[in-house]
């Protein structure tokens, strides 16, 4: 049984949302609603269209890392949206929906929410979801940009959780962490609006918009960790994110801004 209905998350969006939305479609299991979004046609500049699923067979993460799915405990939505041009701070755009994500989140009652730069979204020490953005190959004007969000909403009657690994060592699910777990459609409706919201202020302004929020939600700040590079391996501790999204490393050599690597934990 589906889960998820189309109508009924797409009914309470704001109607500026349903304006500028071309289609939304849910599936009860999909392969990839990414790779699903990157097979159709681009929406025009400033609308966007969505897929959601209950079960990917075959997601994937950061680095082409495989995304744990278990049929009926999770939630997956792709939104595919068009920029007139590619944004000057494109390279923070993941950071920009990451925070959008945790704020509504938080307002559906999910306590502990967490941004772990650049791109998982934690409760405590579990991880509970991540985000994955990539570009349509240029087939018309602008730039279409699908970002994926994978969250783990009820692992209840799944039982043993201990064979599902994180970067974080742990994986944890919404259901735990709030008084009234909210249903999949209004979870949906609320990431939906959030994210189109993200897309039009950081196409009308980058980043800044959305700092403040990432630094209020700011997971990894002060914790020992290493970044690891392509060809080095760099401990330290982190300090946060600058005004374009880097991270800043506290190193024994000094600060280090770090725009791209994998977060590591212990050793």
């Amino acid at each position: 049984m589906n889960l998820l209905d189309a109508d009924m998350i797409r009914e309470p969006l704001s109607d500026l949302s349903r304006a500028h939305l071309d289609h939304l479609e849910a599936f009860s299991e999909i392969d990839s609603t990414n790779k699903y979004l990157l097979g159709q046609p681009p929406p025009r500049v400033g609308r966007y269209r969505v897929a959601l699923a209950e079960h990917q067979t075959a997601g994937r993460g950061r680095l082409d890392r495989s995304w744990f799915s278990t049929p009926s405990t999770g939630l997956c939505i792709s939104i595919s949206y068009t920029f007139a041009s590619r944004p000057e701070e494109f390279a923070s755009l993941t950071l920009a929906i990451g925070a959008s994500v945790a704020e509504a989140l938080d307002g559906l009652g999910i306590r502990g929410i967490g941004l772990k730069w650049p791109n998982d979204i934690v409760i405590g020490d579990g991880k509970v979801g991540g985000i994955l953005t990539e570009v349509l190959p240029a087939k018309t004007d602008g730039v279409t940009v699908v970002v994926g969000i994978g969250l783990n909403v009820d692992f209840q009657g799944v039982g043993d959780m201990a064979g599902i690994s994180s970067s974080l060592g742990r994986v944890t699910d919404l259901a735990s962490c709030c008084d009234q777990l909210p249903g999949r459609s209004e979870i949906s409706t609320k990431l939906i609006e959030s994210v189109f919201n993200a897309m039009a202020q950081f196409a009308a302004a980058g980043f800044a918009p959305f700092i403040g929020t990432w630094r209020r939600f700011d997971w990894l700040r002060g914790q020992r960790i290493r970044i690891e590079l392509t060809d080095e391996l760099v401990p330290g501790v982190a300090q946060g994110i600058d005004v374009d999204g880097t991270l800043i490393l506290e190193t024994e050599t000094g600060r280090r801004r770090i725009v791209s690597g994998s977060v590591l934990f212990g050793g």
